[in-house]
């Protein structure tokens, strides 16, 4: 497909659509983070405001309620990297990435001196104490995980915790305060999907181009670390529900439903969004130079230290990062542009301070 007129701008728009952070958005925290498949999570506050962002009406006590249920999950499906999930996808997830994964750290694990016995050692002293339905904090499982003769000091014991994750032993489970707390896995999810690995890895490319289209299948090879041969090949099953689309040099895929927005103009010319530090709209991709400006990359990352700011995004790009200033009813949410000769117009200035009060108030309900 190549429309007339396409340009960075209108693929950020189209990106936006794809999120559900333009028009009526989805319907509830739930559906939301399956529409998603997986969203970066490593930042709790960051990760519960995404998911609010894009579940319009929603507050910050209806996500956390969704995490207490655990009609939401929040674990290490991929890159060894905390997301949301949907509780009925997690254990295949897991079955697709585990495993390369555990190969990706296996000299990790031999400095820390982690043997596959010391980590069913952690395991059965785990789920003996989680029995029944149990919870447990960090720090009380890693006292478990000491009493079973199995040091936690040095990353080991997070290392530990993590493989018994990525195994499908342990999950995380209901919040206590801003910490959630280790549930056994089969307790808390009850019910999971079971797919064969081409299956999986179909239906896994699938879910992320219709959900972060447009993108590439470098940018979904990388997003989770499946091998780029194995992409190919489930790819050719599903590439028949998705349409493509040919910008400066490479094939972009976008679901059907949102490449149809090019007919009649791509909404969002004058939104804006204020997103949180690590949300997908710009985590979710290899290459994120459709929507942010290389040279403005280390403003989002400063210092290269892996930790991103918020980002203000206009009409489909990143323009600068913002800030919450000031405590409860004296909060302001104040904006830094990349470009300071070119503050915001009166209608982006409109739009920015009504995605401010939207934030504060999902911060208050």
């Amino acid at each position: 497909m190549a429309p007339k007129r396409i340009n960075r701008k209108i693929m950020g728009r189209l990106r936006l659509a794809s999120q559900g952070l333009l028009g009526p958005g989805l319907g509830s925290v739930p559906e939301a983070v399956g529409w998603m498949t997986a969203s970066q999570a490593q930042d709790l506050q960051a990760a519960l405001w995404a998911v609010g962002l894009r579940v319009p009406g929603s507050g910050l006590g209806d996500v956390r309620s969704a995490l207490d249920s655990g009609s939401v999950v929040r674990s290490w499906p991929m890159r060894g990297t905390l997301h949301l999930v949907a509780p009925e996808d997690l254990r295949w997830m897991l079955g697709l990435t585990a495993e390369r994964l555990t190969r990706s750290i296996a000299g990790r694990h031999r400095e820390l001196d982690i043997a596959w016995t010391d980590v069913e050692k952690c395991r059965d002293a785990a789920l003996e104490q989680l029995a029944g339905g149990g919870a447990l904090s960090r720090a009380e499982l890693f006292a478990v995980f000491e009493a079973a003769g199995q040091p936690t000091t040095g990353q080991r014991g997070i290392h530990i915790l993590g493989t018994l994750c990525r195994h499908a032993w342990l999950v995380p489970g209901p919040l206590s305060g801003n910490q959630q707390l280790m549930v056994a896995f089969d307790d808390w999810i009850p019910e999971s999907r079971g797919l064969e690995r081409q299956a999986a890895i179909a239906e896994f490319t699938l879910r992320y181009f219709r959900s972060h289209g447009p993108a590439t299948l470098r940018d979904f090879a990388w997003w989770t670390q499946l091998p780029l041969t194995e992409v190919r090949a489930a790819f050719e099953q599903i590439r028949g529900q998705l349409v493509e689309l040919e910008f400066d040099g490479s094939s972009y895929w976008v679901s059907p439903e949102t490449a149809a927005l090019l007919d009649d103009g791509v909404p969002g010319q004058r939104s804006v969004q204020l997103l949180p530090g690590f949300d997908e709209f710009l985590l979710g991709y290899q290459d994120r130079s459709l929507v942010l400006a290389p040279e403005h990359a280390h403003r989002i990352v400063p210092g290269g230290n892996g930790v991103f700011k918020k980002t203000v995004v206009a009409g489909g790009e990143v323009i600068g990062t913002w800030g919450r200033a000031g405590t409860s009813r004296s909060a302001a949410v104040v904006p830094e542009l990349f470009d300071d000769t070119r503050p915001l117009g009166p209608g982006a200035q409109a739009a920015f301070t009504k995605a401010a009060d939207r934030y504060l108030t999902f911060l208050t309900t």
